[in-house]
């Protein structure tokens, strides 16, 4: 049996000289591919790094939404690390997206650079990974109106079953992390059920949303099993059958061979 972890962010900066132990302990759990997600140029940078250093990990590179606040931003970046990328470790944009959550959101600006971001991986012939926290209106506005030409991923979805029905509907995935585990999981469980096999990832988003029985630690791509076994149990199928079909999603899906 074999996983892959979708969404995770393997940077020194939580994992220190433990990264190389983290990534192998992964491998040693059965999961084939871990994607590390890049949130900035800095991040970006870092991740492609740890990807570039191990065979088992690919990346992502994008701005967040946190960071597209202002008017203006500098995805040039995004450009340069693909240019520079030789051995073809960087798989999609993101992660990207809306967060209207906290001080200092406006919205306007991130739904604008959003939208460039969307424009730029359909220019680098790439899929988006997106983040969306409390702003499922304007996401779905954009993702209706702005066609991602690769595909698209909602990655840790928490959202509510109508708007992962949207979601299906626009041809996107839904990804979903640790929080399906928890005991005031229902909402998600409806979604686990409805979302079709062909549809969903799972991922960590370590070193966050660590799963049932481990949650409170430091979570690690590892994890993704309890994850994945907890889905399965809810779509009443073996853990072995639900890994394979998942493992071809994101395999496919990320154009890893």
């Amino acid at each position: 049996m074999k996983l892959i972890d979708s969404h995770c962010h393997l940077y020194p900066e939580y994992y220190g000289e433990e990264l190389d132990q983290v990534v192998e302990n992964a491998v040693n759990n059965d999961i084939e591919f871990m994607i590390n997600i890049g949130t900035d140029e800095e991040t970006s940078k870092v991740a492609l790094g740890v990807a570039q250093s191990h065979e088992s990990v690919f990346t992502t590179i994008g701005l967040y939404p946190e960071f597209c606040n202002d008017d203006e931003v500098d995805l040039s970046f995004i450009e340069e690390l693909i240019k520079n990328d030789t051995n073809h470790k960087i798989v999609a944009i993101g992660e990207i997206g809306l967060d209207y959550h906290g001080e200092g959101v406006n919205k306007e600006n991130q739904k604008k650079h959003f939208i460039e971001q969307i424009n730029l991986a359909n220019e680098l012939k790439l899929p988006v990974c997106i983040h969306s926290r409390n702003a499922d209106m304007d996401m779905l506005e954009i993702l209706k109106n702005n066609k991602i030409d690769c595909g698209f991923v909602m990655h840790c979805f928490s959202s509510s079953l109508e708007i992962a029905k949207e979601i299906i509907k626009l041809g996107g995935f839904i990804s979903l992390a640790g929080p399906i585990t928890f005991k005031n999981a229902k909402g998600l469980i409806d979604v686990a059920k409805f979302v079709p096999l062909d549809k969903i990832f799972v991922e960590t988003d370590a070193p966050y949303m660590c799963p049932e029985p481990l949650r409170g630690k430091r979570n690690e791509p590892a994890n993704v099993r309890f994850t994945a076994q907890k889905i399965a149990d809810f779509k009443e199928m073996s853990l072995e059958k639900f890994a394979e079909q998942v493992t071809k999603n994101t395999m496919d899906f990320y154009k890893i061979k």
